[in-house]
């Protein structure tokens, strides 16, 4: 059993060579593990030991006292998760949020990695979210979409973007490495508008723009029209990395595919693309996580998403200089949601050995 834990010894002896190898380089480590004690002591007595929790003394206790005053969030959390979104309903959005939550963890799951069961999955998650923030049926009151908000309105939004996304940069990736050069110039024509362009500008075009520009049967809602818009916008990025996965795959697997007889599609979907994909996997994540940051910037064009939310939580008389706290707290539901895709990105990587050979 010893022979399986690391010798402390060893451990030792790499600390000091590589912070204490010299005494300039000792005085720095020191230096520098002090300031870093000094800082996290300091952030530790003003999270916790000197803050202030639960809501009894108000505004009053939090001003008073010298620590964070988390009495903000929870006085102010269904603001913030919820929004604009009915008091009396806001359990519809909970739940909602939590079918977001199981649809995505049900979909990292080994064992449902098949066609019909991601289909089957993704399909009865997005309308069970629909139906719940909807309403409208099965007894449930409607709610427009003009009174969603908080964190089911951010979820809902990263959904819709990659679930559209995804499949149109793969038609776009697919589109660009034609052997017909007016289609694949085109393509990339596309692309690279969208990618020159900054998505803030793409959000606004979408959602005040174009109305003016489209027959009224057309132009749909306006939350709609910003989630093609942030959809169009993470296909183009996502072409250019399923691209770049294609192009990692050796010449030879699509030429011996050719030379069995299978047709396009057939070497397209169970020769190219599976090897694509695999290349293509860390920055795919990486685009996750963009998209999923990136739709706090959906409040420019007038949506009450969980940023906004935060905002209007401490936006009043009473709790305005609690700012730091509230987006303290916003930062961590980021940090969850970011955190756990990194690192189930990183399990997809050792399962699937991307970068050995």
């Amino acid at each position: 059993m010893a022979d399986l834990a690391p010798p402390m010894p060893g451990m030792v002896e790499d600390l000091r060579r590589r912070f204490f190898a010299s005494s300039l380089q000792s005085l720095i480590s020191l230096l520098c593990l002090g300031v870093i004690a000094f800082l996290g002591w300091k952030l530790l007595d003003w999270a916790l030991f000197s803050a202030v929790f639960g809501t009894a003394g108000g505004a009053e206790a939090c001003q008073a006292a010298g620590g964070a005053c988390w009495s903000v969030i929870a006085a102010r959390w269904r603001i913030i998760l919820f929004g604009l979104y009915p008091y009396e309903e806001q359990w519809r959005s909970a739940l909602a949020c939590a079918v977001v939550v199981a649809m995505t963890v049900l979909s990292c799951i080994p064992a449902f990695w098949t066609g019909r069961r991601i289909a089957a999955i993704w399909l009865a998650g997005t309308s069970a979210f629909y139906i719940l923030m909807k309403g409208g049926v099965l007894g449930l009151s409607h709610v427009g979409e003009e009174m969603w908000g908080g964190l089911a309105l951010t979820l809902f939004i990263f959904v819709a973007t990659c679930l559209i996304g995804f499949p149109l940069a793969i038609v776009l990736a697919l589109l660009r490495r034609s052997e017909l050069p007016w289609i694949s110039s085109t393509t990339g024509l596309i692309i690279d508008a969208v990618r020159s362009l900054p998505l803030i500008s793409i959000l606004f075009t979408f959602a005040i723009v174009l109305p003016f520009a489209l027959p009224h049967w057309l132009q749909g809602d306006k939350l709609y029209r910003v989630i093609v818009g942030s959809a169009l916008f993470f296909s183009a990025y996502q072409a250019e990395i399923v691209r770049g996965g294609m192009q990692g795959v050796p010449h030879g697997q699509e030429e011996a595919a050719m030379a069995l007889g299978l047709g396009y599609w057939h070497r397209i979907s169970r020769i190219l693309l599976p090897q694509a994909m695999r290349n293509a996997l860390p920055a795919t994540i990486n685009q996750f996580v963009i998209a999923f940051k990136e739709t706090s910037l959906v409040v420019i064009v007038g949506f009450f998403e969980i940023l906004a939310s935060g905002n209007a939580a401490y936006g009043t008389g009473e709790w305005r200089f609690a700012y730091v706290e509230v987006y303290t707290f916003i930062a961590f539901i980021y940090f969850i949601f970011v955190f756990s895709l990194s690192r189930y990105g990183a399990f997809l990587e050792r399962r699937m050995s991307v970068g050995e050979r």
